[in-house]
């Protein structure tokens, strides 16, 4: 068996040690990586060749948590791991962002890093240790790969920034961040926060930085004891034709930078791009042989040449606009009259539908991962149907880029919801994209800030949100920091940057770097300049509504809550569920009912006021305790004998004695009520030890003028067996006669 190689080091106060050489050793390269009994294992496996005229890097990151890692087996039909949960995607993302910028430009060959969860503490959360695995893992083998790079989550706890804190103290985080970079920049930062400043933002970066340092460290030292980093496989996966490249950029390069500098839209300028490319190919002439493949590489290499420098020269966009301004905005809400909540937002050319649909506890989000077990009630999905682009493509569902951009704007609104019971619902956001230029995620996290006000959400803030871009000259050292980016300025550009907020502050962000060489100033800058930018736009929105609506929509569902003592919620639901369900049928509200501590929390949802009232009223009766002294309408259950037995309460009878129907004294219960009748009593008795309920309709009925009451039977005085008249001594019982 392989000896293995471990490196055992610190970050945080926590130990990890990264193992190689015993597990997955076909893989070009695996390591495990453990921090205290979570461990992760990373493979990294690259194709020989690269796939025929192919231009971009085709990386593919999957992670994956095994349920075994924490004990527990699927919950699914099928009982076994199926695709990637949203989480999963979410992880897998985090990854890919912080390699991808890694690889070699001309590095083109089939790349897959797999990360599996296969052991795992559940106050660990391994997001924070994915990113250093997949580096670790290729940094043991011969793929390509100018890292390494690393990710560590940064967190401020009680006032004190903590590097990959424990769950349990995440809980207590108004900034929780998670950042990769390699040893002098960053390249990726996903987070959320609690209103916090610029400031704190970039301090929090800062801190992660220094601590992601120390992981690179530890990636150096761990090839070392492996004798040295391997060299890198030798590859050439691009063909190349320098006469064909110096010739189109002769001809092109001064007549896309007008196309670029001439302001034009999206469309026109896509068409003028396209008609340039014609007019190259005519000018070859008729017989002339055209490499499409290799004349497309290199016009988009002489556009992304021309309109970088046009930017950096210029200091203009390509549709006009100065680098700190925004696109025109106009927004409406209401747009769709049968939804609990809607707006419209457009912003330039990126146009988000976006509805808020309000529902019961029943519509709460089962989660059903291994590390993530429960319910929620917040949900908001991202759609990008291809015709907001122009483009015809089959609909195949959410890919991973839109469970990305939905988690973004997820994570921003979430932060201004208000808790139960102001707000009882489970709320559902759908942005539909319908016209797309770049910040899209963004048109989404505005419009459901208004859809939320238009549905009555009491929600704390209005949230905006904008995009930034950044274009950097490495020769010159030049920089333009670009707010609210188009779609081609994020393509050709070198940041994408996203600050979602609050007036008072940043509650979510997402950056990817393009580039090695990202300054702190630079970063700063864009901060800054994010945070004019988000406060025009969120005075943009104001204009259109600045604060919740007063009430609901009229059709939207009303909930009330009742809590109850946990006692009471068999009697509530009843056997075989027959009492609430019967209520449910009988008034058409939804009622739902669970448990926490000793209370259980009932739920009572309708879109008619009477119907709700209805429920409320008959659930009140069930848990209500009666109470001594109290006056009730009761039903006449049953006649006996001595009585009647009414019911006061649903399932509760008390007994009406026969002394207690009236002041005059009955003979019988002959005639004295029909069963159904209502009657109103007090009750006068419980008794401690049985429970049983003791009525009284006399004492609600005024005492009959000179009437005396008789004492009771047991009050009386005993008779006396030796009789003092002169009727003699009473005659033995059996010579009694019968009369």
């Amino acid at each position: 068996m392989s000896k293995a190689i471990v490196k055992t080091f610190e970050i945080g106060g926590k130990t990890i040690t990264i193992e190689t050489g015993r597990l997955a050793r076909q893989a070009d390269g695996a390591v495990v990586l453990k921090m205290g009994d979570t461990m992760i294992l990373a493979t990294a496996v690259a194709a020989k060749e690269a796939k025929e005229d192919m231009d971009f890097m085709p990386l593919t990151v999957d992670y994956q948590e095994k349920f075994a890692s924490v004990g527990r087996i699927p919950g699914s039909f099928h009982k076994r791991e199926a695709k990637l949960s949203d989480y999963e995607v979410l992880v897998s993302r985090i990854v890919d962002r912080c390699l991808r910028p890694l690889f070699p430009d001309n590095f083109h060959a089939d790349t897959q890093v797999a990360l599996t969860l296969i052991s795992a503490d559940l106050n660990t959360p391994p997001d924070a240790l994915v990113g250093l695995a997949a580096s670790a893992a290729l940094m043991v083998s011969d793929i390509p790969f100018n890292g390494p790079v690393s990710e560590v989550r940064v967190a401020r706890i009680d006032g004190k920034f903590v590097i990959n804190p424990y769950k349990d103290e995440l809980e207590r985080a108004d900034i929780d961040l998670i950042v990769a970079g390699t040893e002098h920049d960053l390249n990726m930062v996903e987070g959320e926060c609690a209103e916090v400043s610029e400031h704190d933002m970039l301090e929090a970066m800062k801190v992660a930085h220094e601590a992601i340092k120390l992981t690179i460290k530890a990636q150096w030292e761990l090839c070392e004891m492996l004798g040295g980093r391997k060299p890198a496989r030798e590859y050439n996966h691009e063909r190349s034709n320098p006469e064909l490249k110096a010739q189109i950029t002769a001809y092109a390069y001064d007549k896309i930078y007008a196309i670029a500098a001439g302001a034009l839209s999206k469309a026109d300028r896509t068409a003028g791009f396209k008609a340039l490319r014609l007019e190259f190919v005519a000018s070859l002439g008729e017989d002339a042989v055209v490499d499409k493949f290799l004349m497309n590489k290199y016009f988009h290499d002489v556009e992304y040449d021309a309109v970088r420098a046009m930017i950096i020269n210029d200091r203009t966009r390509l549709d006009g606009r100065k680098l700190d301004e925004v696109r025109p905005i106009w927004s409406e809400i209401g747009y769709l009259p049968c939804a609990h909540g809607s707006a419209l937002f457009t912003r330039g050319e990126t146009q988000s539908l976006t509805t808020v649909t309000l529902g019961t506890k029943m519509d709460q989000q089962m989660l059903d991962s291994p590390m993530n077990e429960g319910y929620s009630k917040f949900l908001l999905h991202y759609n990008f149907p291809s015709f907001s682009t122009g483009e015809v493509k089959p609909n195949r569902g959410p890919g991973r880029r839109e469970i990305g951009h939905g988690n973004l704007a997820l994570r921003a609104l979430k932060r201004v919801l208000p808790g139960v019971p102001e707000n009882p619902y489970t709320v559902r956001i759908v942005s539909d994209i319908l016209e797309s230029n770049g910040s899209s995620s963004m048109a989404t996290v505005c419009a459901g800030s208004l859809a939320l006000m238009d549905a009555g959400i009491k929600v704390r803030s209005a949230v905006s949100g904008i995009a930034m871009g950044l274009i950097n000259d490495e020769a010159s050292g030049k920089f333009a920091i670009l707010s609210d980016i188009l779609g081609d300025e994020d393509h050709l550009g070198d940041m994408d940057f996203k600050v979602v907020g609050t007036q008072k502050g940043i509650v979510a962000c997402q950056m990817d770097i393009k580039i090695n060489g990202l300054k702190w100033d630079m970063v700063e800058e864009a901060l800054n300049q994010a945070k004019a930018g988000r406060l025009h736009i969120m005075d943009e929105m104001n204009k259109t509504i600045s604060e919740p609506a007063s009430d609901y929509k009229p059709h939207a569902p009303r909930i009330e809550t009742l809590f109850i003592d946990k006692d009471f919620i068999g009697a509530v639901i009843g056997p075989g569920g027959k009492i609430i369900q019967g209520m449910q049928k009988e008034t058409g509200a939804t009622i739902s009912i669970t448990e926490e501590g000793n209370q259980g929390i009932i739920e009572v949802a309708s879109n008619n006021k009477d119907s709700l009232d209805r429920a409320m009223s008959m659930i009140r009766a069930i848990v209500a305790v009666p109470e001594v002294g109290a006056e009730y309408i009761g039903k006449v259950k049953t006649i006996v004998e001595f009585g009647a037995f009414v019911e006061i309460m649903p399932g509760k009878d008390g007994l009406l004695h026969i002394s207690e129907v009236g002041w005059n004294r009955l003979p019988s219960m002959e005639g004295v009520f029909q069963v159904g009748e209502e009657i109103k009593v007090k009750l006068i008795e419980v008794d401690q030890k049985t429970g049983k309920l003791k009525l009284s309709r006399k004492a609600l009925l005024p005492k009959p003028e000179g009437f005396v009451e008789q004492a009771p039977r047991e009050n009386r005085p005993p008779r006396d067996h030796h009789r003092d008249d002169n009727r003699g001594p009473r005659p033995p019982r059996e010579n009694r006669s019968n009369n």
